[in-house]
């Protein structure tokens, strides 16, 4: 079906990627009479069938907002998965789990992915990380993925601080990924061990600030938003300095 001026309707989304992508367009509530759910609705429609056709792979079962900035109303949700084919802004937490040495300096948890994911498998990553799903806050979402991530009990993981965001724009397999990712510091007892517990963590290992630094700046054995993050955490706890070559410019680019 389409419309009076040869653009697919919305009730005609569902066929739309199975028949002409290239000739067709989808409309979205052009004259904006719509409400928030008919428009999710409609969209659901498309990214089902975009799933459906192998386009939309990973799918989560989480609905992401739309909207321009975050804690505003959504203009529709969508499914996770599709946030990056639609170039929609996408939040997550991510959290720094660090312990104090005996000598001063600081020591980061560190997991690796399980092979078994759809996105990054295999690689090294946050100690907890996640993204955010619509209806859910931030601190909220850090108590859970503690839990379900590394066995972290909810009283301690209460005690993360929230501590900036890092905003990046990227090309991730042809599309624009769009992420705010609110940053947390937690620290933790030194003789505490985290444990895998939902099965997407592979193991843990406590890295020194050098090693870190050395597998960021010579490997890419970490997944690209975490590393970022760590980037934000050393600078944070001065660990690089204004007297490195390009450190205004490194600072800079971790909030685009």
């Amino acid at each position: 079906e389409k419309d009076g001026d040869g653009r697919a309707s919305p009730s005609s989304s569902s066929s739309w990627p199975s028949s002409s992508p290239s000739s067709s367009a989808v409309v979205m509530d052009p004259d904006a009479s719509m409400t928030t759910e008919q428009r999710s609705e409609a969209a659901a429609n498309v990214t089902a069938a975009l799933r459906d056709a192998g386009v939309i792979t990973g799918w989560r079962d989480e609905l992401f907002p739309v909207n321009e900035s975050y804690g505003d109303p959504p203009v529709m949700l969508v499914e996770r998965a599709a946030a990056s084919l639609l170039g929609i802004r996408a939040y997550g937490v991510h959290v720094n789990g660090f312990v104090t040495a005996p000598d001063g300096t600081l020591r980061l948890w560190v997991a690796r992915r399980s092979m078994s994911k759809p996105t990054w498998p295999g690689k090294l990553d946050h100690l907890v990380a996640g993204g955010l799903p619509a209806g859910v806050e931030p601190k909220e979402c850090v108590v859970k993925e503690c839990g379900e991530e590394a066995s972290i009990p909810p009283e301690l993981a209460g005690t993360a601080k929230p501590v900036g965001v890092v905003t990046y724009n990227a090309n991730y397999q042809g599309c624009c990924k769009r992420d705010v990712l609110f940053c947390y510091d937690l620290e933790l007892p030194g003789d505490f061990e985290p444990v895998a517990a939902d099965g997407e963590v592979e193991s843990f290992e406590l890295f020194d600030i050098p090693r870190l630094m050395e597998t960021i700046s010579r490997t890419d054995e970490f997944k690209t938003n975490c590393a970022v993050v760590i980037i934000d955490f050393l600078v944070r706890h001065g660990y690089l300095s204004p007297e490195e070559p390009g450190y205004a410019a490194l600072v800079k680019s971790l909030r685009q």
